[in-house]
């Protein structure tokens, strides 16, 4: 049985907590009256704030209490959304985050700044500027005027097991003073007796007599997580009708008007009955007082929106930030799966695949017909299982892609620039493992076009364009691959820049004329840098490495291409999946290889005779392109004579073209992906490793690095020659 961690399942919640904050807040900022925006700001903020008091995250829920209450004036029109209001909340987001991933080291001095900011822009004045008076339970500013106050009789019961959940119905009460003013009443008359009592079932109701400005929504929206499951009613009573019809109470029922004094009235009680004496009352028809200053305690009041992460506690936990109220009402659902158990899962369906591929080398040579259509069934449920397998592990890439919009927001106010960030194709699928760790190298290539490739303000107006700078992010597939494109409009790439830093760090040869293509790729070496200042985003030649490794890392290419005076773009090209891939077999020799069928454009014959034409320089002419070749016996100094017609495989990658010659192609093959030892992967010309359906092992080839040696090779012929 696995026990889940409610710490963890908390951290988890909140991280999407915090990703939906923080796209709300930069929408907001493009849209500061937009009041279901800062009603989703203030919501997320609620959450995070109640379900961090449940967990004991209580240095969390204090200081997110405070932004809560900033984004309360917000709501009710006190407070403008600034600019400066929605940098710091951004800030202070940031914050909650380090309060959650690692309290202990989380710099206490550095919430009490962001308070200190938030208190300085709360006290500039009211949202237009001018001094007017502040309407207790405004509604949001995109009202005409305030509400008219409106009462409700609200009556509920939890439904049966919420207290094992986590659910505090206390703290719905609060909740609901928070609306407005509020007179509560426990309907005690289903408590059993003490024996009988279960502790994980609430068998107490309530009747709540409130007055407030705010509409029936905002009264569900305190039980929106348990809507599905308990008793409420929400009945709308008349102004002069209210005092009339005020809950009947009889002479051992406490009327709850302030929460904070509930658990005291509630342990009086228990502890009356326990003696067996009568039970003291607490009575109180005021609300709590208002000018009273919240208590950090406060701040750990929890809401009914926590009920996901407490549902998760008991071992079912939600995808998202989707309820269970959700999931009721639509008839189904989400889990949330450790990414450790796909991984494995993964595994297992490439031990399947490559069981399958034996089993079908052994029906190969039967002749029972019963062993060949079994044989074609397991095959096809195997693959089936496959195309499942990665289903589950594909994510779309926007879940990266968002995370983006606030980079870009901070290097907008560091730079100094307008930038607007772009982005298309957030639906493109690839594996999760790809994505974790596109993170990184995306994040040097945004840098480097908002710091690099866009001009300032005054160089902007100086070409004629506008003034808001525009960075690109676009996804899309290409057969089996991914591109994902990095773009700016702004100056372009330097090329005499780019080619003078190359010859001063010894990169090329002083006076070497190289294509774009080849002399754009040399922003990639390590320590290479045109910035002619160092900074804190650039100058030290490191980002741009980063990239390349990574991308070398995931089997992928780059593609660079720019336009002086129009911008530049940088195209990453990667495989969908680094589990399972489907390969071209190959034999060299008494070995087997396989290239990514993903890289192959195809195959052709090298004959004696066009191998002795050839005379030692190593070129085919392929319809009429000149194609080098490696001849892969030579790469591997296999020592067996060539069979007489070889193969010529035509692979691709940065599109740049090479052909290796191979004894045999034996045919298409899916292969499971294993990596290769520490003691054999420095080997250059290798990617990894596979298990043929007959136990043997067959190396996977590294084509961009092979292309790489054919780049070089013809480099050398033309010198030469």
């Amino acid at each position: 049985m696995t026990i889940v961690d409610a710490a963890d399942t908390f951290r988890q919640e909140a991280q999407e907590l915090l990703e939906q904050l923080e796209h709300t807040l930069l929408d907001l900022e493009h849209r500061p009256g937009d009041a279901d925006l800062i009603d989703a700001a203030f919501r997320a903020l609620h959450t995070l704030k109640g379900s961090g008091a449940m967990f004991g995250f209580d240095r969390l829920a204090a200081f997110t209490h405070h932004v809560e209450s900033a984004f309360d004036r917000v709501r009710k029109g006190e407070v403008a959304a600034t600019a400066e209001l929605i940098a710091l909340t951004l800030h202070a987001k940031d914050q909650m985050r380090r309060l959650i991933e690692a309290p202990a080291e989380a710099d206490e001095a550095a919430s009490d700044t962001i308070l200190r900011g938030l208190h300085l822009i709360l006290a500039n004045g009211p949202a237009n500027g001018a001094p007017h008076a502040v309407v207790p339970g405004a509604t949001r500013p995109a009202a005409a005027a305030a509400a008219a106050e409106q009462t409700f009789r609200v009556t509920f019961r939890l439904p049966k097991g919420a207290m094992a959940t986590g659910t505090n119905p206390l703290l719905l009460i609060e909740d609901l003073h928070s609306l407005g003013t509020a007179t509560v009443v426990a309907r005690t008359g289903d408590v059993p007796a003490l024996d009988e009592i279960d502790p994980l079932d609430c068998h107490v109701g309530w009747e709540v007599l409130l007055t407030t400005a705010r509409p029936r929504d905002a009264i569900e929206e305190v039980f929106m997580f348990l809507l599905d499951d308990m008793e409420l009613s929400i009945v709308p009573v008349a102004a002069d009708a209210a005092a009339a019809s005020a809950p009947a109470v009889s002479s051992d029922v406490p009327v709850l008007s302030d929460p904070a004094t509930a658990w005291n009235s509630l342990d009086k009680r228990a502890a009356a009955a326990a003696h067996g004496e009568p039970c003291p009352e607490t009575r109180s028809a005021s609300p709590p007082a208002a000018s009273a200053p919240a208590a950090p305690a406060a701040a750990t009041a929890a809401t009914a929106a926590t009920a996901p992460a407490a549902a998760a506690a008991a071992g079912q936990t939600a995808s998202g930030t989707a309820s269970a109220a959700s999931a009721g009402r639509h008839g189904t659902g989400s889990i949330r799966v450790p990414a450790e158990r796909l991984d494995e899962l993964m595994d297992r369906v490439g031990e399947l695949v490559i069981a399958q591929s034996r089993l079908k080398q052994i029906a190969a040579a039967s002749l029972d017909p019963q062993v060949k259509s079994v044989t074609e069934e397991i095959e096809r449920l195997a693959r089936e299982l496959q195309d499942t397998t990665m289903g589950v592990r594909m994510m779309p890439i926007g879940s990266l892609f968002g995370r983006f919009r606030r980079l870009v927001h901070d290097l907008s106010r560091d730079l100094g620039k307008d930038i607007e960030l772009i982005t298309s194709g957030e639906e493109t699928e690839l594996d999760k493992t790809v994505i974790e760790r596109l993170a990184d190298p995306l994040v040097h290539l945004i840098r480097n076009a908002a710091d690099h490739g866009l001009e300032p303000r005054d160089g902007r107006a100086a070409a004629g364009k506008p003034a808001t700078g525009r960075v690109s992010l676009t996804a899309r597939h290409a057969g089996a691959a991914v591109l994902i494109s990095v773009g700016d409009d702004g100056r372009g790439l330097d090329r005499d820049r780019i080619q003078a830093r190359a010859e001063e760090n010894g990169l090329i040869a002083p006076g070497a004329r190289l294509a774009d293509e080849e002399l754009f790729k040399i922003i990639f070496a390590p320590g290479f840098s045109t910035a002619r200042e160092v900074t804190s985003l650039s100058g030290r030649g490191v980002g741009m490495d980063v990239v390349k490794r990574t991308i070398d890392d995931l089997r992928g290419s780059i593609d660079v291409r720019s336009t002086p005076g129009q911008g530049s773009e940088v195209t990453l090209r990667l495989p969908l999946t680094l589990a399972i891939i489907d390969g071209l077999l190959v034999r060299v020799g008494k070995g087997r290889y396989v290239i990514p069928l993903g890289a192959v454009e195809e195959c052709v014959e090298l004959t004696p005779e066009d191998d002795l034409r050839a005379k030692g320089r190593c070129f085919l002419n392929i319809r009429g392109d000149l194609v080098p070749y490696i001849r892969l016996r030579e790469q591997f100094a296999s020592r067996l004579p060539p069979d007489p017609y070889q193969k010529v495989v035509i692979v691709s990658a940065g599109g740049f073209r090479v052909g290796l010659v191979v004894d045999q192609v034996i045919g298409d093959h899916q292969t499971v992906i294993k990596s290769l030892s520490r003691l054999h992967a420095g080997i250059g010309v290798f990617s990894g490793a596979t298990i043929l359906g007959d136990g043997s092992v067959a190396l996977i080839l590294d084509v961009p690095q092979l292309v790489a040696d054919g780049q070089a090779t013809e480099e050398r012929l033309k010198a030469a020659s």
